[in-house]
């Protein structure tokens, strides 16, 4: 193993991930007010460490509403942190929250900063998915030349390749329920979660409002597809286009082995070693590596499979020695392409559930990812864990922790 970046985990906490439907327990909560409380918690966690953090970087995918005018320095300034921390807002589609963390951590591996917070937010309820109106999807001559297409399409075209059908798709999405209750029945998030509260106090969420605790391979079985029709709009002869030797497109994901949009948050606090031991301050983890990757954009949901191989290389790790992993849940299919990809162990691999149970709150999902990965490795007392996220347009993103034992 080489020696890794000059970059600690001091600690994360996220907002627990509220639907986002209508009447979901943080439909009116803005943007803002889901990352107070976590500033709040964070600064007392880090005590006088907070007078060393120079700068918040937070990701977050559709920048407008409520969450735009650079959210990260607004809503630090609005939780009352010091005046003198910066702040900077940052988009790599789903990537986005996982990108915060790596650049946090070389700004303090770089030793210009001291300690850098990252994280990330999206309420889906307030700010939808693509209201930025975005060229790659709003603009025709821009979609065309770039290949854009739905990702739902995409993880079917994923799993036409991988030749994984419908069936284990529904029983990885009850997998990723089950596990999911289990770990709120026993308590597995709580170190990081910090509850939304109401302005009079009240608890207006304090769990993963997306589980679905009666959960059923018959209901799964029962739902209908989601996305043939969405491709008869042109994304299969975009397909036929990119693809011409596809004889048929096999598509498996209904909205149930699909990710769920939630409203959601999420900080973690990273140091360097020099810091770390001026201030005494005992790090959860060392960030050992990470890596960008890009594949073919129609294609698009298998970016993570190159980023986490190279991550790996980078760290001098091979896919066998990480005891934990945390690999966004796209969509079903495209987990189980990444599993086959690798060759890894099923029961290493979203342990307490994923995005497809527990919500994808796209610009926060990385950070909250680190955090819950983070508890894990201390709950099992393991070593080495890896969080990969595949992203629009072909992006993938992976980072290797180390636990630093207590």
């Amino acid at each position: 193993m080489k020696d890794g970046l000059d970059a600690y985990i001091i600690d994360a906490v996220r907002t627990p991930r509220g639907a986002a439907r209508e009447g979901g327990a943080l439909q009116q909560v803005k943007s803002i007010h889901l990352l107070k409380p976590l500033y709040q918690e964070l600064g007392q966690r880090l005590g006088p460490a907070l007078d060393e953090v120079s700068d918040v970087v937070l990701g977050c995918v559709t920048a407008v509403g409520d969450q735009g005018a650079n959210i990260a320095k607004i809503s630090a300034l609005f939780a009352d942190w010091p005046e003198s921390i910066s702040g900077m807002t940052l988009n790599r589609f789903c990537a986005s929250g996982l990108d915060a963390v790596t650049l946090a951590a070389v700004k303090v591996h770089s030793s210009m900063e001291n300690i850098v917070v990252a994280g990330g937010v999206e309420s889906m309820s307030r700010v939808p998915l693509l209201k930025d109106r975005g060229a790659w999807f709003a603009d025709p001559e821009v979609s065309e030349k770039t290949g854009f297409l739905h990702m739902g399409i995409s993880a079917d075209l994923v799993a036409t390749q991988g030749g994984i059908s419908r069936e284990e798709a529904d029983r990885y999405a009850l997998a990723s329920h089950q596990r999911a209750a289990r770990a709120q029945a026993e308590g597995r998030f709580a170190h990081s979660i910090i509850p939304v509260r109401s302005r009079d106090g009240a608890v207006l969420l304090d769990h993963d409002e997306s589980v679905d605790l009666e959960m059923t391979a018959a209901k799964l079985s029962s739902e209908k597809l989601a996305f043939p029709g969405i491709a008869e709009d042109g994304g299969e002869a975009l397909i036929r286009k990119k693809y011409p030797a596809l004889k048929e497109m096999n598509y498996i994901h209904t909205n149930l082995s699909s990710p769920a949009r939630v409203d959601g948050a999420a900080l973690v606090a990273i140091a360097n070693r020099a810091t770390i031991d001026r201030l005494a301050v005992k790090p959860r983890a060392q960030i050992l590596s990470y890596a960008h990757a890009s594949v073919e954009p129609v294609l698009m949901l298998t970016g993570a499979v190159l980023a986490a191989k190279n991550a790996l290389a980078k760290a001098d790790l091979h896919p066998g020695m990480i005891d934990l992993w945390e690999v966004n849940e796209s969509f079903a299919g495209t987990v189980i392409d990444f599993m086959n990809k690798l060759e890894l162990d099923s029961e290493r691999v979203n342990v307490n559930g994923g995005a497809i149970a527990l919500g994808h709150a796209l610009g926060a999902t990385g950070s909250i990812l680190v955090g819950s990965l983070m508890d894990e490795l201390d709950r099992q007392d393991l070593r080495y864990g890896c969080v990969a996220i595949c992203a629009g347009a072909g992006i993938g993103q992976a980072i290797v922790i180390e636990r630093i034992k207590a």
